[in-house]
């Protein structure tokens, strides 16, 4: 695969002073009155022609930094980038738009920013438009706009300037769903036609859908770089990490999808058919998930969770026994937990992942996080055929008016 973007060991430290007055008597005295701040440090990676690579990281990990030294915002402090082509952003919203313009001169003047020529703009104006869906709105100034509706001029320039590398940081976290499902569709197509994207978000189901590798962040250098699924799994890992005054979450050995302090520990899970008896399921069919749990010691309010996730690594459904109102305390010894319910998702291949911890989340206290601990497969319906991924058993009436 041909190499669009080459990221050599870039550094970005900055100068962080107490006030204005620290600055000049640095300058002056020939004296550091000045701490610094790394917010990268050495970070390496390739992006390849017609891949969707994903950046995560909690706040601060240097995400946004990256992103601007790559679209050339902000030089690095050492290091190289090389790029191999038009390089259009959306970092922040509004950024590159004249509030006092119209939507319709930003077109040119956006445009004109992120490498177009004027005959470009022309000859693009009327798809962007029809893209950005903002109808007679486009005369009006930005001033006026909501921010919903400036991330949808602002995609739709970047979209249509036809970049070889295109950021999206955020932006689609902003607006409706329905204009976020039509940018997912036209970066899948672009995608297709061989453009490059670098997707910053913290909507891990649509990183999971859109990117081919994802890239963790943390303080500045890159911690792990690889399968989507397998790097989110160190993401909920750091997570709980983070939220770990007591430092007992650790890795299990043998296995990268499993974590927690192991005081309580998942030991096996099982997903069954009440007719099938087996992990081939018909969609409708009452099921068991049956999670084995040990307990080291004696412990109160627990919570037992469960999360079901699709081909695509995207989470369909979770529940936990915080959400369900039932209260769990365990002694010393072993347990099974049982979750029964008819499985009404559309037929495919599913993950279940299961959980033990303190809380409505795992990120409070984590005993056990376990992911892929067992695959079920949905064939065939019960009942009236569907399509999607859910039975919602409508109760259809037909009446004259």
């Amino acid at each position: 695969m041909k190499k669009i973007l080459e990221v050599k060991n870039v550094s970005k430290i900055y100068k962080m002073y107490k006030n204005n007055f620290d600055r000049l008597k640095e300058i002056f005295l020939n004296k550091p009155y000045h701490r610094e701040f790394v917010s990268n440090n050495g970070i390496s990676f390739d992006l390849y022609e017609g891949e969707t690579l994903g950046i995560i990281g909690v706040n601060g990990a240097g995400k946004s930094t990256i992103l601007k030294i790559i679209a050339g915002v902000i030089n690095p402090t050492s290091g190289e980038v090389i790029r191999r082509g038009r390089v259009t952003a959306l970092l922040e919203l509004g950024t590159g738009f004249n509030d006092e313009l119209s939507g319709y001169e930003n077109i040119f003047l956006n445009g004109t920013l992120i490498g177009m020529t004027q005959k470009e703009c022309e000859q693009k104006a009327k798809e962007i438009i029809a893209f950005s869906e903002l109808g007679d709105y486009i005369y009006e100034p930005i001033k006026t706009y909501s921010s919903g509706m400036k991330m949808r001029l602002a995609f739709s320039i970047a979209i249509h300037s036809e970049p070889q590398i295109l950021i999206v940081d955020e932006a689609l976290s902003v607006g409706d769903a329905h204009f976020a499902a039509k940018c997912t569709k036209a970066l899948r197509e672009r995608k297709e036609n061989n453009m490059s994207i670098i997707y910053v978000s913290h909507d891990l189901n649509s990183l999971k859908l859109l990117c081919d590798r994802v890239i963790l962040l943390h303080h500045g250098e890159v911690v792990q770089e690889g399968n989507p699924e397998a790097v989110m799994n160190s993401y909920y890992f750091l997570i709980s990490k983070l939220n770990d005054e007591a430092q007992e979450i650790k890795i299990n050995n043998l296995s990268e999808n499993s974590f927690g302090s192991f005081e309580i520990e998942i030991k096996k899970v099982l997903i069954f058919g009440e007719k099938s008896k087996s992990q081939i399921i018909s969609s409708g069919e009452y099921s068991t998930i049956q999670i084995y749990l040990k307990s080291s010691a004696k412990f109160d309010n627990i919570t037992i969770g469960i999360h079901i996730r699709d081909r695509f690594g995207q989470d369909i459904y979770g529940t936990n026994t915080y959400y369900q109102k039932v209260d769990i305390s365990l002694e010393e010894g072993e347990y099974m937990c049982s979750f029964e319910m008819p499985l009404n998702i559309g037929v495919g291949k599913y993950s279940l992942g299961c959980a033990v911890h303190t809380g409505d989340y795992h990120t409070d206290k984590c005993f056990h996080w376990l992911d892929h601990a067992a695959e079920f497969e949905v064939a065939g319906v019960e009942g009236n055929i569907f399509i999607g991924l859910c039975r919602l058993e409508p109760k259809i009436t037909l009446s004259r008016h």
